[in-house]
């Protein structure tokens, strides 16, 4: 009868037998496959202003990382009770700001941590499912983006004007922040969703007299007044 005790008692050949170097290169290099996979989606469907290409290689570096660990950990039962205790202490601060890359992190994970068990199968079922999945959403979101407008003027006096060019060529704008300098000059900032990819009214609205500027910029949806 196996004790409690039995487990605790190999020593360092023992443990090294039950590491097989076919199966770690094999779990390695689907990791690998996957996480190009999961660089490629995430380079697809990225909608932000800034695109990170440093948070998306770093994606496949998780999924190897979490692979190898456990790899480790499924072959040997003193080694994942130190892997968690040594895990424990570890505390990660760095901030994630959009949702999306929440999503891609868990991507990574998870797919790590099935390469790292032997569960191939299931890792390569659910890459693809999840990569259509993204690419399809994400590229519905992207058609209908959002962008800011800031309009800059000498004076208030053509505000009237320019909101009447955007209602014609927009179909839908808000009005986001309204700031007066000095009394007379007037800076607005509009959400708008243009009808098509033109953007020939900005010209319009910069060559309006009174306007001193005119700038459009791409909007994630996180804006702080």
């Amino acid at each position: 009868m196996t004790t409690f005790n039995d487990i605790f008692q190999s020593n360092f050949l023992e443990s090294f037998s039950t590491f097989s170097l076919t199966d770690t290169l094999l779990s390695l290099g689907a990791a690998f496959l996957i996480g190009l996979f999961i660089y490629y989606v995430y380079q697809k469907t990225y909608s932000g202003v800034l695109y990170s290409r440093s948070f998306n290689v770093s994606l496949i570096a998780i999924l190897l990382v979490t692979t190898l660990v456990i790899s480790g950990v499924t072959s040997n039962v003193v080694l994942s009770l130190g892997m968690v205790g040594a895990l424990s202490i570890v505390r990660f601060r760095t901030a994630v700001k959009d949702p999306m890359d929440l999503v891609f992190l868990f991507w990574a994970l998870a797919e790590g941590i099935l390469c790292g068990a032997s569960l191939l199968p299931l890792a390569l079922i659910g890459c693809p499912v999840l990569g259509v999945f993204l690419l399809v959403f994400s590229n519905r979101q992207q058609q209908d983006n959002p962008y800011l407008i800031i309009i800059r003027l000498t004076d208030g006096e053509q505000e009237g004007s320019v909101e009447e060019v955007l209602k014609k060529e927009v179909r839908k704008m808000l009005l986001k922040s309204k700031t007066i300098t000095g009394g007379v000059g007037t800076e607005l900032i509009y959400e708008i969703r243009p009808n098509d990819s033109n953007t020939a009214f900005l010209n319009a609205i910069s060559k309006m007299e009174g306007v001193e500027s005119a700038v459009m910029v791409s909007y994630d949806g996180n804006y702080a007044a």
